[in-house]
C-alpha cells in the first residue's frame, strides 16, 4: 500500500520478539505503524526503518484505527489496555488481542471493552517469528466476523493464512491452548528421550533421524484419534492401552535406572493404568480423553 489512510494505520503495543516481527511486517508493507513498548529503546530499529515511536500507550492506540496488542500474557496486556487514559483513547477503536493466555481471561478482556466502547477481537499467533510476514505464518482469531473482515486487509499484511474460528470470543484462546498443550508435552517428551540416550551413550545427533520418522506417523494417527474422539469409537485394534501401559513402563523403568526422573511417562502411564482399571484395556489410548474429561 502506497496511500496511508486511516484504515491502513496499525498501533502494535508491546515489542518483544513476536511484536517486533508483527510491526516489521506492517512496515514493510507500507502500512503507517506506529509502535509503543513499556521499556524505552526497543523501537529504534523499527522507527529507522520507518514505523513512529509513540511516547505513551494512549498516544499509540489513538493514532489508528487499528490497534495490535502481543505481549507476555494477559496481565501485561491489561495493565496496558486497562489504563483510563488508554481506554478513553480506545473508544471506537478496534483492540486485536494476540497475546496468549487462556480463554476465560479473553473473555473477561472482551467484556471490559464492550463496557467501554471499545471493539474487540481475540486471536493468537501459532508460528515461530521467523514465519511472521512469509507465508508459513498461521494466525487465528475469534470474535465478530464482521470486525474480523473489516480489519483483515491490515492483517493480510502479516503474511501466512488467517482463520476466523467463531464468534465466542474465548475460541481462539482454546484452540491456542489445545495445541501448545500437544507442542509443548511433544517437546518435553523429546527433551526426555534425549537424555535417556544420552544415558545409554546415544548422542541427540544419532537419535534425530529415528526421531523424525517418529514425528512423520504422526498426522495419520492425529486424524485418525479426532474421528475415534468425536465418535466415540476408540479403536484398540492393533495396539490396545495394554500394550501401551507396557511400554511406557520399559520407559520409566530405563530412565529410574539412570536416575532421569521419569514423572511425565509415571503420568502418562497413569492415565493407561486407569483406563484399564475401568475396563478398557482392549480399547485405544484415545480412550483417556474421555475418561480424563470426567468430572
Amino acid at each position: 500500500m502506497s496511500s496511508h489512510t486511516e484504515q491502513s494505520a496499525v498501533t502494535v503495543l508491546g515489542l518483544g520478539p513476536m511484536g517486533r516481527s508483527l510491526a516489521g511486517a506492517f512496515v514493510d508493507a507500507g502500512l503507517r505503524t506506529t509502535v509503543w513498548n513499556r521499556t524505552p529503546g526497543r523501537e529504534r530499529d523499527l522507527v529507522a526503518r520507518g514505523a513512529i515511536g509513540a511516547g505513551s500507550p494512549e498516544e499509540a492506540v489513538a493514532a489508528s484505527a487499528l490497534t495490535v496488542v502481543c505481549v507476555v500474557d494477559y496481565d501485561a496486556a491489561d495493565a496496558v489496555l486497562r489504563r483510563a487514559e488508554v481506554a478513553d483513547a480506545l473508544k471506537g477503536h478496534t483492540v486485536a488481542n494476540l497475546t496468549a493466555d487462556t480463554p476465560d481471561r479473553a473473555r473477561d478482556t472482551a467484556a471490559w471493552a464492550a463496557e467501554r466502547g471499545v471493539r474487540y477481537l481475540d486471536g493468537a499467533i501459532m508460528t515461530p517469528t521467523t514465519t511472521i510476514g512469509t507465508p508459513a505464518g498461521v494466525f487465528i482469531y475469534s470474535g465478530p466476523v464482521d470486525l474480523y473482515r473489516e480489519h483483515r486487509p491490515v492483517l493480510d499484511a502479516l503474511g501466512g493464512t488467517h482463520t476466523h474460528l467463531g464468534e465466542d470470543i474465548g475460541r481462539a484462546a482454546a484452540y491456542d491452548v489445545a495445541l501448545l498443550d500437544i507442542f509443548w508435552t511433544a517437546m518435553a517428551g523429546y527433551a526426555h528421550a534425549l537424555a535417556l540416550a544420552k544415558a545409554e551413550g546415544i548422542g541427540a545427533r544419532e537419535l534425530a533421524p529415528f526421531a523424525k520418522g517418529i514425528g512423520a506417523i504422526l498426522p495419520a494417527i492425529i486424524e485418525q484419534s479426532a474421528e475415534e474422539v468425536d465418535d466415540g469409537t476408540y479403536s484398540g485394534e492393533g495396539n490396545p492401552i495394554t500394550s501401551a501401559a507396557a511400554s511406557m513402563a520399559h520407559i520409566v523403568h530405563a530412565s529410574e535406572a539412570h536416575g532421569i526422573d521419569a514423572g511425565v511417562m509415571r503420568a502418562a502411564e497413569g492415565m493407561a493404568r486407569r483406563a484399564i482399571g475401568l475396563g478398557h484395556g482392549s480399547d485405544g489410548f484415545t480412550r483417556v480423553t474421555e475418561i480424563l474429561g470426567r468430572r
